[in-house]
């Protein structure tokens, strides 16, 4: 049993994919998805059809007991409430897998876990939510795990349910390599309401998301960690063309009036930034501007 922990887009595209192969049990306390996977299982929109895999869901962290592989997919501000349920029902030999955007997300599931029962994730994979347990394929299959005991075993899970999975060495190269896309692409897809490929064919978007990303590979080098694109935009316009037509996570938060996950990605990077004396204005623009949209008037 596979356990899921969220009710999202990317969960619902994880359990549909996951489902088809292996039992898969979710965990959320959004009502209207759980009832959703009881009645009807996970549904996925895809360009090649639609997948539908059934699941159990519950609200109930004790109904999970003993799991063996979790995938810890909600935003990186639900990471510490998700983290002391895991803890309670993560089996003796069981590892948490974090799929999730920004930093701190491994880090807060170690400190409640152990560092040894942590698997980090970077997927370049995009969904959107059409309704409860339904989500639509935005495009992009690659996922990245750091090197770990049980990585082997998450990788031929994964790669048994479509997604194109390697094995890289370094953690925390991981999560910055993932900023290099997040911290240009989202908070500009999100201010400007529009899908992920559409930024590049804005020049002046196009400059900012090469600024911004710029930023984040400086702020990394200055913190020891040396991201392997040369040019630090590329990775950024890639995952924009692999998932063109995408709604972002953080375009469907300002859509829905949710919280983004903009202080884990922008500014996250402009903390560690600052600290090591780095330069970083078109990121702290964005997450301020991102936060803004949020914000109602005091005056």
């Amino acid at each position: 049993m596979v356990t899921l922990v969220g009710t999202g887009a990317l969960a619902t595209l994880f359990a549909a994919r996951l489902g088809a192969i292996v039992p898969v049990s979710v965990l959320g306390s959004w009502t209207e998805a759980l009832d959703a996977f009881r009645e009807r299982g996970s549904t996925l929109e895809t360009e090649e059809g639609t997948l539908r895999a059934p699941v159990t869901a519950t609200s109930d962290p004790a109904r999970c007991r003993g799991a063996r592989l979790i995938f810890v997919l909600v935003k990186a501000h639900e990471t510490a409430r998700a983290a002391e349920m895991i803890r309670s029902f993560l089996g003796p030999d069981g590892v948490a897998v974090t799929l999730q955007n920004g930093l701190g997300n491994s880090e807060t599931l170690a400190a409640a876990l152990g560092p040894l029962r942590v698997v980090t994730g970077a997927a370049e994979v995009g969904a959107s939510l059409v309704s409860p347990g339904r989500a639509r394929s935005g495009g992009g299959r690659r996922i990245s795990l750091a090197a770990h005991p049980k990585a082997a075993e998450v990788e031929s899970l994964l790669s048994q349910s479509g997604f194109e999975v390697s094995i890289v060495p370094d953690a925390r190269r991981l999560v910055w390599e993932k900023l290099l896309v997040t911290a240009p692409l989202l908070p500009l897809t999100a201010l400007l309401g529009i899908p992920n490929g559409e930024v590049l064919r804005r020049p002046s978007a196009a400059a900012l998301l090469d600024a911004a990303a710029r930023e984040v590979a400086a702020t990394a080098a200055a913190a020891g960690i040396e991201l392997s694109p040369a040019d630090p935009g590329e990775a950024a316009r890639r995952v924009a063309l692999s998932t063109a037509g995408n709604v972002s996570s953080m375009l469907q938060d300002v859509r829905r009036g949710a919280p983004t996950e903009v202080d884990a990605i922008n500014g996250a990077v402009v903390v560690v930034a600052r600290r090591l004396g780095v330069p970083a204005p078109v990121n702290e623009t964005l997450w301020l501007a991102v936060r803004a949209l949020g914000e109602r008037g005091t005056a």
